[in-house]
C-alpha cells in the first residue's frame, strides 16, 4: 500500500498527487517537494489515503519534508523580491516599447530562476529584454505567455455577483463555456452582463446548464399551440425552475399553469372535444373545398343527376341490334344532307353569266 496525498502550489491551482511516505499530514500543512523545475513549497489539500501499489500513478514523487520556519521565512523573502522584479521588468518593457503586458513575476523556492508571466496579442521578440533582466538579477530568466483567463486567475478580483472570482478562489481548471448555455437559461445576450473580468463568458454559466436542460425536456416550447380547458391556447413564456408556463387564448387573456396541471388537464379531455360536435374530419374537408364551376353554366345552378336504370329495364339483345341499325341510318342521312349543302355553295367572285346571257 502507498500513501498518496494531493497537493497544490497556489490557492486555486491544480492538484497533484505525491507520495506521503510516513509523514503525518493534515489539510493546510505546507510541505517541500521535488518537481521537474526544482524544489517548491506546496499545500496539502486533504489528508493522505492508502492506495494499492497497482493503482498508484506512474512517476509518483516523494515529499521531502514538512516546511520549517526557515522555509516559511525564505518564502516570504521571495514574495518581497517578486514585487521588485515585476517593477523593474515593467520599466524595461516600457523603455523598449514592447507590445506586451506583464502580469506577475514569480521566484522559484530555491531562487534558481525567475518566471515572468505576460499577455500579448501575438508573438513577441523579447530576447533583448531577457538579456537586460539576466544582467540585472544574475539568475535564470523564464518568460511565459498566458491567456486572459489565466491573467484573471493570477490577478484576482471581484465579479459582478460581488464575490471573489471563481477562477482565483476555487476553480482548479477552466471548462469550455458557450453562448448556448446562456440561451438555455433565458439570460439576456448582453456581452457586458454575461462576460467576466477577463472578457470571456462567465464560468458560472456552466454550473446549472445540465439542470436547466433536464428540467426543460418535458416543457412545451414557446409558440406551441395546445388545448387547455376546451380552448386552443398558445405558450408565450416558460418558468423553468418553477415548472410553469404562461398560456394565452384567442381572446388575449393569459394564465399561468403548472406543468403537472397541464399534463393532467390534457389527459382528462375526451377525444370527442378535439373536433366540433356533429362533424367529422372528412365532413370538414368537404365543407372547406369550394364548388367547382363548369364553364358555360350559370353560377348557382347544378345539373340534376339522372337516375340510373335498373338492371331489369335494360334492352334485350334483339332490341340492341335494332337500336344500332336506327343509329347508323340516322348518321347516314345526316352525312348525305351535308354533301348536298356543300354542292349549293356559291363562289366568292360572284354569279357567273350563263350561256343564254352570253348570246345576248
Amino acid at each position: 500500500m502507498i500513501r498518496i496525498v494531493p497537493l497544490k502550489f497556489q490557492q486555486a491551482g491544480r492538484q497533484y498527487d505525491f507520495n506521503a511516505l510516513s509523514l503525518e499530514l493534515r489539510t493546510g500543512d505546507k510541505v517541500i517537494v521535488e518537481t521537474d523545475r526544482g524544489r517548491a513549497m506546496a499545500i496539502v489539500v486533504i489528508p493522505p489515503r492508502e492506495v494499492p501499489d497497482e493503482q498508484a500513478p506512474e512517476g509518483l514523487k516523494n515529499i521531502l519534508r514538512i516546511a520549517t520556519e526557515e522555509d516559511l521565512a525564505l518564502a516570504e523573502t521571495n514574495a518581497a523580491r517578486e514585487k521588485d522584479a515585476q517593477r523593474y521588468c515593467s520599466e524595461r518593457i516600457h523603455e523598449r516599447q514592447l507590445e506586451m503586458k506583464l502580469v506577475r513575476a514569480e521566484y522559484a523556492f530555491d531562487g534558481s530562476k525567475i518566471i515572468f508571466f505576460f499577455t500579448a496579442d501575438g508573438r513577441i521578440d523579447f530576447r533583448e529584454l531577457v538579456k537586460d533582466l539576466a544582467h540585472h538579477f544574475h539568475t535564470r530568466i523564464e518568460m511565459r505567455q498566458i491567456g486572459v483567463r489565466d491573467e484573471a486567475k493570477l490577478v484576482g478580483g471581484l465579479g459582478i455577483c460581488g464575490r471573489e472570482l471563481c477562477c482565483s478562489s476555487f476553480l482548479t481548471q477552466f471548462s469550455p463555456v458557450s453562448v448556448k448555455m446562456a440561451k438555455e437559461q433565458g439570460l439576456a445576450l448582453n456581452p457586458t452582463k454575461i462576460s467576466g473580468q477577463c472578457g470571456r463568458l462567465l464560468c458560472c454559466l456552466g454550473y446549472e446548464f445540465e439542470t436547466y436542460c433536464e428540467l426543460k425536456k418535458g416543457m412545451p416550447k414557446c409558440g406551441k399551440k395546445i388545448m387547455w380547458q376546451n380552448q386552443e391556447c398558445e405558450v408565450t413564456s416558460q418558468d423553468i425552475l418553477r415548472q410553469q408556463v404562461t398560456l394565452r387564448d384567442r381572446e388575449g387573456s393569459c394564465c399561468c399553469v403548472s406543468l403537472e396541471e397541464l399534463r393532467t388537464g390534457q389527459a382528462s379531455q375526451p377525444a370527442s372535444q378535439e373536433q366540433p360536435t356533429g362533424e367529422t374530419h372528412t365532413n370538414r374537408l368537404t365543407k372547406s373545398r369550394p364548388h367547382r364551376q363548369e364553364p358555360g353554366k350559370p353560377a348557382g345552378k347544378t345539373t340534376p343527376k339522372q337516375p340510373e336504370k335498373p338492371l331489369n329495364d335494360q334492352p334485350q339483345p334483339a332490341e340492341v341490334l335494332k337500336k344500332d341499325q336506327d343509329t347508323k341510318e340516322a348518321t347516314a342521312g345526316q352525312s348525305q344532307s351535308k354533301r348536298r349543302r356543300r354542292g349549293r355553295r356559291r363562289p366568292r367572285g360572284g354569279r357567273k353569266p350563263g350561256p343564254s346571257n352570253q348570246g345576248e
